[in-house]
Order: structure tokens, then C-alpha cells, then sequence
């Protein structure tokens, strides 16, 4: 590498760092936001900033933007992390932007990264300031401000979402810094081909992206021209490490955990093992993924195959005995064969139907045939008299006995589905019902509720 490629007269600089964009043109992604015509850009432009919450995935731009927004409108830039910080933090910013706005006559940009980790009572702080206009207040989040963000705050911001960039973008954005003079240019050679790898290992993360270029270039070595050419081979040199992206807590790891059981429930093995290998290439506990087939295998698949819970809690067994990587082939073996057994909710439904008449309607008893009778006085009370041992019935049936409390008698929670076995339980189901309609010996003479 040329000496000085990555200083400047301040000294050490990140590729990133240094390809700050200078104005809204510069600035890669978000076209919905700061496009031409847009409302968001308009208001820059015009002069009219207000305070905002930016609400996207890590290595969108947040903080970039949030830089580019307090040069354009001549504001000084103050910030504050919520990882770092505390009242007594916020109190010394704001009293910076009041003495600022008092004796300098300039506004001050406020942004606070991660705001989301900020308490009740410390977002509270915030709220006398931004009505009085001591500045503007623009908060980065990776989580849905809905969630985790006070009401108050809320309602005196607007929420930007910002995307993932798409390869395109990126592929712009790396061009952008081989040939801009305060990034890579004259010293850094990348063919097309390459520059496409790393947009798409960099998983819509522009900070990643360049971050993989500048790793690349270190690791290449100049040519007699002095230019260092980044080779394929380099670049996987660079992506031996784990570059993807999986955010433990936040929205992108529930996005992947809803595609993956969406993928399963829509009977797409492809789709079903792509989401699952990235959960697990991105840094997800292998067996967190077990867990989450066998809710599936229940949820969607149910008495439809019954084999499927039971292949599920092997895959998770071979993950224990094996470890990993080589027990997720197991979990690989379960996603597909989820996503290609006959589907049904049956019991998903007849579980939480159950379980809300439980906790919205009374207690009912135990029917009095039903009841245990371990002692003399309990069967001087009745208990379990007229029970009618099923296995003595014709067909281990006890046809017109009842099991359910008196009060909702006849009640269904549980249909099959027309898929699967449950075509066979639905028959047997039909089965059982005509022969209760033909006993003499109903016990209840209501009907289905």
C-alpha cells in the first residue's frame, strides 16, 4: 500500500469515515426519503429540519445522515450515545446548545444513537427541550420505535424508516471510493466481478461493504505500477470471518425468525432452508433454531404428521450429541420435511381457543361421574358413580357418555383438517359423533355450543 493512503492531516481515518457523503446527491440509498421531490429533502432544502427518529438495521446511514443533515443546515452537531451516557451526559449537551444558541445565535443538531437504550426517565429529559427548540433532536434506532420508545417522544418526532441498501447501491458506493481522491483512487484496483462479491457479502450494510474493500486492499500487493489488484481469491481471503449480519435482539433477527417459519408454512423447502442458513450463518444459537422447528412441527403441521415433531426432536438430539457444524445437517433434514408435510393448525387453534374459554369463563367442576373416588366418604358422595369404562363398550367407545363440564357440553375445540392424517381423525371424529347421536344413554341432553 502507498504510505499516507489512509491519513490525512487528521490523522488516521477509516474508508468509511472518509466517504462521508458531502451533500444529498453523495448520499447512496433511501431514494424514498431524499430522492428528488421527496418530503424529507424538500425540508432540508428548504431550511425547515424538524426533530426525527431514524428507525433502520446497522450500516444503512443513520449517523451519516444524520452528519449530512447538520452541515447542510449550518447546525453544529452534537451527540450523544445512549450506550455511554446518562442525564448528567444530556444535561451538559443541552446546556451546551442553549449557551451556543444564546451567544452565537446557532442552532444546535442533536443525535443520539441507540436511543432505544435510553430508560423512561432519561428519554423524559429530552421532551422540555425539543418544544422549546434549544435543537434538533435526531435518534437512531436498530429496534421499532413503537416498542421501545416513550409515547412523549414520539409524538414530538417523526419516524423515518431507512432500507437495507440493495447491491446496486453499494456497487455505486465502492466505485465511488476507488476513484474518489479522498478514498482509494489511483491506489486500489477492483474488477466488476469482484466489486459485485463484495456488494453481496456486505448483506445491505454500506459500512460493511467498505470495510470489506479496505481489508481487501491491505491484503493485496501492488503491481510494478504501484496499484494493488483485490483477486477473487483476496476477497475470500477477507470473508473467511463471519461479515453477515444477525442482530440478536433487534427487528432483522425476528424478520429472518418470521421468514423462516412463513417459508415452512408455505410449504417452500428452498425458501424454508435459505432463511435457516442464514440465521445460522449470521451467528444464531443452532439450537435456538432447533426450538423454533418443534413449536413449528405443532403449529403448522400438527396431527396432519405426527412424525414430524418426533423428526424435529431428533434433529435437536443429533445437534447435542454432535455438535455443531456437523448436527445442522440434522436441523436441514427437519426444515425440508416440515416444509413438505401437509399443513394444519388444528390444534394451534383448538389449544388458544381452549385456553381463552378457560381463563374468560368460570371454573366449572368436574362433573361428578368424572371425579375420583380414593376414599368411603368420597364415594358415599357419588363420585365416579355411572362411569362407563370405555374398554367394556362395543368398539372401546362409550357412545352418549360426556367428558366435558355440563355447562358446555358439546363444545368443539378441535377440527381436523382435510390434509394429511387428519383426513383419518376427521373421519373417526365423524364416526364417534354419529354414534353419540344414535345412543340411548346420552348423559346430557344439550347440544353442541
Amino acid at each position: 500500500m502507498q504510505a499516507g493512503l489512509f491519513t490525512d492531516q487528521r490523522g488516521f481515518q477509516p474508508l468509511a469515515a472518509r466517504m462521508r457523503p458531502r451533500d444529498l446527491d453523495e448520499y447512496v440509498g433511501q431514494t424514498h426519503l431524499v430522492g428528488p421531490g421527496k418530503p424529507l429533502r424538500r425540508a432540508v432544502e428548504q431550511g425547515q429540519l424538524h426533530s426525527m427518529i431514524l428507525w433502520g438495521p446497522p450500516g444503512v446511514g443513520k449517523t451519516t445522515f444524520a452528519r449530512l443533515l447538520a452541515n447542510l443546515s449550518e447546525l453544529s452537531f452534537e451527540t450523544v450515545s445512549a450506550v455511554m451516557s446518562g442525564v448528567k451526559d444530556i444535561r451538559e449537551v443541552v446546556e451546551r446548545a442553549k449557551l451556543r444558541k444564546q451567544g452565537e445565535g446557532r442552532d444546535t443538531l442533536l443525535f443520539v444513537d441507540e436511543v432505544h437504550r435510553f430508560n423512561k426517565s432519561q428519554q423524559d429529559a429530552f421532551l422540555p427541550h425539543i418544544e422549546d427548540g434549544s435543537f434538533v433532536f435526531v435518534g437512531a434506532t436498530t429496534e421499532n420505535p413503537s416498542f421501545e420508545l416513550n409515547s412523549a417522544l414520539l409524538s414530538r418526532t417523526r419516524v423515518y424508516v431507512l432500507k437495507n441498501l440493495d447491491e446496486d447501491d453499494l456497487t455505486t458506493l465502492l466505485g465511488r471510493a476507488l476513484s474518489a481522491p479522498e478514498g482509494l483512487a489511483g491506489a486500489v484496483a477492483v474488477s466488476r466481478d469482484v466489486l459485485a462479491l463484495m456488494a453481496s457479502a456486505a448483506g445491505g450494510d454500506a459500512r460493511r461493504a467498505l470495510n470489506i474493500l479496505e481489508v481487501g486492499a491491505d491484503l493485496a500487493e501492488p503491481d510494478e505500477q504501484g496499484v494493488a489488484r483485490i483477486s477473487e481469491h483476496q476477497l475470500e481471503q477477507v470473508l473467511q470471518t463471519s461479515l453477515r449480519r444477525f442482530d440478536k435482539g433487534g427487528d432483522v433477527f425476528y424478520d429472518q425468525i418470521s421468514a423462516l417459519h412463513k417459508s415452512v408454512r408455505g410449504s417452500d423447502p428452498d425458501g424454508s432452508l435459505y432463511w435457516m442458513c442464514r440465521m445460522l450463518d449470521g451467528g444464531c444459537d443452532p439450537f435456538y433454531v432447533a426450538r423454533r422447528l418443534v413449536r413449528i412441527a405443532s403449529e403448522d403441521i400438527g396431527n396432519a404428521d405426527p412424525r414430524a415433531l418426533r423428526l424435529c426432536l431428533d434433529a435437536w438430539e443429533s445437534l447435542e450429541r454432535l455438535g455443531s457444524p456437523e448436527g445442522e445437517l440434522g436441523l436441514a433434514q427437519a426444515v425440508t420435511y416440515l416444509s413438505l408435510a401437509p399443513k394444519s393448525n388444528a390444534v394451534y387453534k383448538a389449544y388458544n381457543a381452549c385456553v381463552a374459554d378457560i381463563r374468560s369463563e368460570p371454573s366449572h367442576e368436574v362433573p361428578v361421574h368424572l371425579r375420583n373416588a380414593p376414599t368411603k366418604l368420597l364415594k358415599s358422595l357419588g363420585h365416579g358413580d355411572d362411569y362407563r369404562y370405555a374398554h367394556d363398550e362395543p368398539e372401546a367407545f362409550a357412545a352418549g357418555e360426556a367428558y366435558l363440564p355440563e355447562a358446555i357440553h358439546g363444545r368443539r375445540y378441535y377440527t381436523p383438517v382435510p390434509r394429511g392424517l387428519e383426513i383419518r381423525l376427521a373421519e373417526k371424529l365423524d364416526r364417534l359423533e354419529t354414534l353419540n347421536q344414535a345412543s340411548n344413554r346420552q348423559r346430557y341432553k344439550s347440544g353442541k355450543t
